[in-house]
């Protein structure tokens, strides 16, 4: 019989419930769980597919040393003397662990724990740094503590819903579901999208303020002035509640509205507009993400937006709060367990020496970390340096994601002692692992997530451990106890782990700190594998609800009340003649972080197969860059070359390039190589929304598309990008020169029989070439070559790979590039869920399908995740403006 496993998704912060069902012959298919209060039910494209990511291609099964295999007992004898080594030699500051939003809760507090506690440092951060810290850092600073006040209800509660630096629909696809369905519900429900590019959210959108990069700090600054002005401002609240009101207001007043006019970029009456809006809608929901965070302005943008809630009493009530939404699945349960360099456990702080002594003495641990250790940026900067000797990475690819990415590249090549712990043999970082640590994967681990809600939810083992994988949080209590530190370090089970962690968060707690569990810390495993979806705080003694903060004030500062925070502005404008345009990184909306799981995924690969920089057209012309040529994209600190996408939804003088792409799936496209390692001077976060770079052509002699059954490697061309495709691989190419013989080529990249001779032509004076491998009435390979990018109907060759081609019309077809009389080329992917193209979609338009609603009844497409509606109502509005003509 089948089984069913209750557990939660592994990408975005948003903490989907997922049911996941295992097969009598070990398939698994997953859906949505209806009773998750984060998704009830819904998933995104990338949830769908989660089932197709699950495979053991390119794991790592077995520890290795040195790139040979290893027992587990050499492995972590190896990594445990020598890094107690080089503490005796070097101290406990000359050690560092870099981890990840990726981690369970129960991983990320025995790494902790074993870093603050008992080597004794602070140096443990985490790519969380790069997504939230700013957030957490503004949070702080405002509440006295890293709260997030509300929850996803009050998203749908509200009548005003603030999307500042959030591309919802893409970033977080099953929130803009249900704001989406909740304005749909409530048609005077307004939504404000503010980003310097008009996304797919935008298209939701009452007011979209195309802002200047880094101009929100202003514009926030800009609404407190005006609601001071108006009954929206809460002199009660600000009284019995709030400190600092006056400096703050003073700050925001001396901006004039010519001052705003400059540093937003916007026009007077959409500033105007906006402000009234606030002003007037009683319950407002100020939604945030990476475009307020990944700056180097981002914790005073946070506090920008919090003195405006705080001005109005809007915050801790229903339908109303700044609300943070989180970049990683558990980003949040990592910082719950102090897992940020400047935090201790149990959102205790780090400097606090009463916060100190009570987690030591929990612990009962030689020391404990008395200051903040190195974050992200400064600990490669200490690596690079040689201030950091060993280093640990676990469940993340820096190597891509990181600023300056190339420095962190040397840096790690330079490192005396590397170890990683992760799922894939080869990603960039792994490369330089002197020990790499096979850890299992989703489905395989077993413990707890939290959402941006603050809501904990479990994730669940339903597969079974490969290899030798095994489980993070065992990998660090056997170097601990292989470091001396046997007695505390000696867990059993993820549901130890997480009772022990609830029982600190309530120790000496009483509600004078916002993290407390302590209803689960006498939880054993039975209670911890029947645990469901919980929000916190839930203190000793309580049952489970929907919390929200600050309603009543009660902040976490010593003498209970907020703080208002008088920001500053200043220009941000960081272009110049050599480098005259704003390059913004961010997310698409089928991949994750560095592709290590999405890319197994054909599916989700079908809507975006290559990197791509979005430029405007009237830029594109002036540096002679044509539609789907390649751009070659530098700052002073590295290179990156990808596809043009030239498109007026990209604001003049700005890029946008996602940052997914790896050396594993393309040629030069880590896009973090070109951005500057600056960051925020309070949260420490990286400015990957703001850096200044030159865009130029990148020339080829050649452009090539290409489909193989087998996956190319060690690529002879100036340019490649490959996508998993369904029955094999699909590649784009630029070559500098046509090599000698395109045959022998295709034979070496392809692996081609030599026995097997293509069916093809080359045109001399154009320079096309097509040629096609066939075994029998199998496809194996066929390339496409032209001077200009290609033109083929790829989502349809792509499909010859699976089919049979007995006749040799079917084979001349493929050489063709497009399908014979009578079949239809699908065109490029919209929906992924579905498989829907753009020419499916445009037929049913033609067939009178004149809504997203007709077209999902028609072909299935937007009924599912939903992230494509935008899309599908553009192709609509399209299609019917031409033929209104």
């Amino acid at each position: 019989m089948p089984t069913e496993t209750r557990t939660t998704c592994p990408y975005c912060g948003v903490g989907c419930g997922v049911i996941a069902t295992t097969d009598n012959k070990g398939a698994v298919s997953v859906r949505g769980d209806p009773d998750h209060p984060a998704n009830f039910g819904r998933l995104c494209s990338k949830g769908t597919a989660l089932a197709e990511t699950i495979d053991l291609d390119g794991r790592i099964l077995h520890p290795q040393i040195d790139g040979q295999r290893a027992s587990w007992d050499a492995a972590l004898d190896l990594v445990a003397s020598h890094f107690t080594e080089t503490i005796a030699e070097h101290g406990p500051d000359s050690v560092a662990f870099y981890v990840s939003g990726q981690l369970l809760t129960e991983d990320y507090y025995v790494a902790n724990k074993l870093m603050k506690g008992f080597i004794g440092s602070a140096n443990i951060d985490t790519n969380s740094r790069l997504c939230m810290s700013s957030s957490v850092a503004g949070h702080v600073r405002a509440f006295g503590a890293d709260t997030v006040p509300g929850a996803y209800e009050d998203i749908e509660l509200a009548d005003l819903v603030i999307l500042a630096g959030s591309n919802l629909a893409w970033c977080h696809p099953v929130i803009y579901q249900r704001l989406a369905a909740a304005k749909a519900a409530r048609p005077g429900m307004k939504i404000v999208v503010i980003d310097p590019r008009r996304t797919v959210t935008a298209d939701i959108a009452d007011l979209h303020l195309a802002i200047r990069p880094d101009g929100d700090v202003a514009l926030f600054m800009g609404l407190l002035a005006h609601v001071a002005g108006t009954v929206a401002i809460d002199q009660n609240y600000i009284g019995e509640h709030t400190n600092g009101f006056a400096e703050a207001f003073a700050a925001a007043s001396a901006l004039s509205h010519s001052d705003l006019l400059d540093l937003t970029g916007l026009p007077s009456m959409q500033l105007r507009q906006f402000y009234r809006l606030f002003a007037e809608s009683e319950k407002v929901v100020t939604c945030y993400s990476q475009g307020v965070n990944q700056s180097a302005s981002g914790t005073d943008k946070v506090n920008a937006i919090i003195n405006c809630h705080l001005a109005t009493g809007r915050i801790g009530r229903p339908g109303m709060g700044p609300f943070s939404l989180t970049g990683q699945p558990n980003a949040m349960g990592g910082r719950e367990v102090g897992g940020l360099a400047n935090m201790l456990a149990a959102h205790m702080a780090v400097e606090s020496p009463e916060n100190c002594d009570r987690v030591q003495r929990f612990w009962q641990s030689p020391r404990i970390a008395r200051k903040p250790g190195l974050k992200a940026v400064d600990m490669f900067r200490a690596v690079a340096d040689g201030r950091i000797k060993a280093l640990w990475i676990m469940a993340t690819n820096p190597v891509v994601s990181m600023p300056d990415a190339d420095a962190v590249a040397t840096a790690l090549a330079a490192c005396p002692f590397v170890v990683v712990s992760d799922v894939l043999r080869q990603t960039d970082t792994t490369a330089y692992a002197h020990v790499l640590l096979p850890s299992r994967g989703w489905g395989e681990k077993n413990g707890t997530v939290t959402n941006s809600e603050r809501r904990i939810s479990r994730q669940r083992d339903f597969l079974p451990s490969p290899g030798d994988a095994k489980a993070d949080w065992w990998q660090m209590a056997e170097v601990g106890r292989r470091m001396g530190f046997a007695d505390t370090f000696s867990f059993s089970s993820a549901a130890e782990i997480f009772a022990e962690h609830a029982a600190l968060s309530a120790l000496e707690n009483d509600g004078s700190r916002d993290f407390d569990i302590g209803a689960h810390a006498q939880a054993d495993s039975a209670a911890y594998d029947a645990m469901t979806p919980f929000q916190w705080p839930q203190p000793r003694h309580t049952s489970p609800r929907i919390t929200r903060f600050f309603g009543d004030g009660g902040f976490f500062h010593a003498d209970g009340k907020a703080r208002f925070v008088a920001v500053g502005v200043t220009i941000s404008d960081r272009t110049s003649a050599d480098f005259p345009f704003t390059l913004n990184t961010g997310r698409i909306r089928d991949q994750w972080h560095t592709m290590t799981r999405t890319g197994k995924s054909a599916r989700l690969s079908a809507h975006i197969a290559e990197p791509f920089a979005e430029i405007h057209p009237r830029d594109a012309l002036e540096i002679g860059v044509a539609s789907a040529a390649l751009v070659e994209i530098e700052s002073p600190y590295g290179k990156a070359v990808v596809r043009a996408l030239v498109t007026d939804r990209q604001a003049r003088g700005s890029l946008f390039v996602p940052m997914h792409w790896n050396d594993q799936f393309a040629a030069r496209a880590r896009i973090d190589a070109v951005v500057a390692p600056r960051t925020d001077p309070v949260s420490g976060q990286p400015a990957s929304k703001n850096v200044a770079v030159v865009a130029r052509p990148f020339p080829v002699a050649f452009y090539g598309f290409a489909i193989s059954v087998t996956k190319p490697s060690d690529l002879d061309a100036a340019y490649w990008a490959m996508a998993k495709a369904e029955g094999g691989w699909r590649l784009e190419l630029g070559f500098d020169m046509a090599p000698q013989d395109w045959t022998a080529w295709c034979r070496r990249y392809f692996s081609v029989p030599a026995d097997i001779e293509p069916l093809g032509y080359v045109d001399a004076q154009s320079g096309d070439l097509r040629l096609a491998f066939f075994d029998g009435d199998r496809l194996l390979a066929a390339l496409f070559v032209a001077r200009q990018p290609v033109a083929v109907a790829r989502n349809w060759a792509i499909e010859q790979l699976t089919v049979q081609h007995s006749e040799l019309a079917r084979r001349f077809a493929v050489v063709a590039g497009r399908p014979d009389a009578g079949r239809m080329d699908p065109g490029a992917t919209v929906c992924s869920c579905f498989g829907v193209g753009v020419n499916q979609i445009v037929a049913a338009v033609h067939g009178g399908c004149h809504s997203v609603e007709t077209v999902g009844k028609a072909l299935s497409a937007g009924t599912n995740c939903g992230s494509c509606r935008a899309e599908i109502r553009g192709i609509i509005d399209g299609c019917l403006a031409a033929a209104a003509e």
